[in-house]
């Protein structure tokens, strides 16, 4: 299979986009055109992980976090990650790294927690702002239903869980063309009244270059006239973290029990009990104390995902108790949600979980 054609399968789940600004999702070695013949699928890129895929026949690695954060300024092998980008290339070896992106789509890594922990009725806690745009265009009433459905097939129109969402309005539009024109109605040099459809489509805006392409092919005239605006909305389907609950709530002690259990974790550091009981319940895999205000502010009765400082467990007041389950194990199960996509996608396609464990903290007990 040829490499890209994998790669925008999985950036349709998970486009890069979504990513936040410090990250480095994406091809990291390798070119979209080469030949893939398997892929392992991986938490962290490690030497380790780079000689296992070597060894199982892959020519492409998959990981959750990308080995390259930052400017690499030379490749001598002093740190593993320049020994990773070294043996992989050596290797003809893709790394592709689909890390925020991920974790911040609906079905992502987060999606893949709550459902370890069983919760039900989730929804994104932070939703994102800045991500969609409208498109405004204006076409005779007869062809608005062709431009229409063109602009829904290019990706616009979708709305939550509803799709082919748009508004219209009718009106007159008055053009005339010069000496050069070749219109679609009326005769050039003469003022020329037409009744249109005013269409509005939101649209995310990632795939702008489709929608626009799609609407300059479908629509009739010489010279479109259209408006996009950019949205201040925030959309509920895209951003950080996840909030959920339980149908029933549980005490402080049998929520932590529930934590240990379904995210396989050793260790929970975890903020005093109070006694009060638990049923909603905010996460983040991750590094998520950044959205303790939101969990809050959601009502959340608890916090789970990791890499809480110190200090910042004071921030939780009492009201929710945080339970910080480590970062390696807030995601370790990413790799079966990337694996699962691509299983069922390509059948004839062999992708292979990792067996290194890449988890560089161990605990002592």
């Amino acid at each position: 299979m040829q490499l890209g054609t994998l790669l925008d399968y999985l950036e349709s789940i998970a486009p890069p986009a979504f990513q936040e600004t410090y990250d480095n999702s994406g091809l990291l070695t390798g070119n979209r055109s080469m030949e893939v013949s398997a892929a392992l699928v991986t938490l962290d890129c490690t030497e380790a992980v780079v000689d296992e895929a070597i060894e199982k026949g892959c020519n492409l690695i998959i990981a959750h976090h990308p080995i390259v954060f930052s400017g690499i300024k030379k490749l001598n092998g002093k740190t593993y990650v320049e020994r990773v980008v070294i043996k992989a290339i050596k290797n003809d070896l893709a790394i592709y790294a689909i890390h925020t992106n991920l974790d911040n789509v609906f079905e992502g890594v987060n999606a893949k927690i709550a459902e370890r922990l069983g919760l039900k009725n989730i929804k994104i806690l932070a939703p994102k702002a800045g991500l969609l745009r409208k498109l405004v265009t204006f076409c005779p009433t007869a062809d608005a239903e062709k431009v229409r459905h063109a602009l829904f097939d290019a990706g616009a129109g979708v709305i939550g869980d509803y799709d082919a969402c748009s508004f219209s309005g009718s009106g007159t539009g008055t053009f005339r063309g010069n000496e050069h024109t070749n219109p679609y109605v009326g005769e050039k040099g003469k003022l020329h009244k037409e009744a249109e459809e005013r269409i509005e489509v939101t649209y995310p805006a990632h795939v702008e270059r489709a929608v626009l392409r799609a609407l300059d092919e479908a629509h009739p005239y010489e010279e479109v006239a259209y408006d996009v605006y950019d949205l201040k909305n925030a959309w509920a389907q895209v951003g950080s973290g996840m909030i959920g609950e339980w149908e029933e709530a549980v005490s402080q002690e049998e929520f932590l029990k529930r934590v240990k259990v379904g995210l396989k974790t050793a260790c929970i550091r975890y903020t005093p009990i109070s006694g009060k009981l638990v049923k909603r319940v905010a996460l983040c895999g991750g590094a998520g104390s950044f959205l303790l205000p939101q969990a809050l502010g959601a009502g959340a009765d608890a916090f789970v995902t990791a890499d809480f400082k110190y200090h910042e467990f004071f921030d939780a007041e009492n009201r929710l108790i945080i339970a910080d389950v480590g970062h390696y194990e807030s995601e370790q199960f990413t790799k079966e949600l990337i694996a699962d996509a691509l299983k069922q996608k390509f059948i004839t396609f062999a992708v292979h979980l990792s067996e290194i464990h890449t988890n560089p903290i161990s605990y002592f007990s």
